[in-house]
């Protein structure tokens, strides 16, 4: 005789669909939800920005200074150095319309002749090397300071209509001090006897740091005249001709409300 088994029915319960959210809390949540997706989404964008854009920058202005040497060590020799534009007592220097970086400028900043004229360098290209040893600074000089063509790949970029390098007047650069290779970060760190080097082909330029121009107006001209002196602050600045250098950046950092200014003047 076989035993008699017993079957127990097993019930499962909570296997359907799960009861929908009140009205409210259900908003509230696909808000949170919102919320955060946005975040997120800022945030890279933010990442990109601030960190890849200037980890690309950076690499390619090296790249370019390394060019510009290899171009001028194959050529030592060859043939002399061309002799540089200095701007006649009728240019004015001007900034593009497009940059926000660089200090805008007026009719009332122009340079004098000093040196025998020739052709400029080739708008918007690399033609020159700024070093600044006490912040690590190598970084390529280009021919003008529009935003896109010049500033954000990480180059300096040279006024129009200001003294070039070893010249009497003012050699003025604009940069960047945050994002695209940020050359000019740190610039706020140099102080007086500092040095900077200008090198062209064939040539070095080395400037002393003078002075730092905290903070002032981006429509301060006067700081990239052909004698620096802020309009702005009239108590900053120089009173007489010489061959100086200006760096021109925005401050405070992430922003571009004011402009940080370095004088130098060329060692002879």
């Amino acid at each position: 005789m076989r035993p008699v088994r017993d079957h127990m029915r097993v019930v499962v319960q909570g296997g359907g669909r799960r009861r929908r959210r009140p009205g409210l809390a259900g908003v509230l949540w696909g808000a949170a939800e919102l919320t955060v997706t946005v975040g997120v989404v800022v945030l890279l964008l933010v990442v990109h920005q601030v960190w890849w854009t200037n980890r690309q920058a950076l690499a390619a202005a090296h790249e370019q200074v390394r060019e510009l040497e290899r171009d001028w060590a194959g050529s030592a020799g060859s043939s002399p150095a061309p002799e540089l534009l200095t701007p006649s007592s009728s240019s004015t220097p001007s900034a593009s319309p497009s940059s926000s970086r660089p200090v805008s400028s007026s009719s009332s900043a122009s340079p004098s002749a000093s040196a025998e004229r020739s052709a400029p360098p080739a708008q918007d290209s690399a033609y020159g090397v700024l070093r600044i040893p006490r912040i690590g600074v190598v970084v390529p000089i280009a021919q003008g300071v529009d935003k896109r063509a010049v500033l954000d790949r990480g180059y300096v970029g040279h006024y129009p209509g200001t003294a070039q390098p070893g010249a009497e007047g003012n050699f003025a650069l604009a940069g960047h001090r945050n994002t695209h290779g940020e050359p000019f970060r740190y610039i706020n760190r140099l102080r007086a006897g500092d040095e900077l080097t200008v090198e062209v082909r064939g040539q070095r330029y080395t400037y002393e740091v003078g002075k730092v121009l905290a903070e002032t107006s981006e429509r301060d001209t006067g700081v990239i005249a052909p004698v620096p002196r802020s309009t702005v602050r009239p108590d900053y600045g120089y009173g007489g001709p010489g061959a100086y250098i200006t760096l021109t950046t925005c401050t405070p950092e992430y922003t571009s409300r004011y402009r940080l200014v370095v004088w130098g003047t060329l060692k002879r």
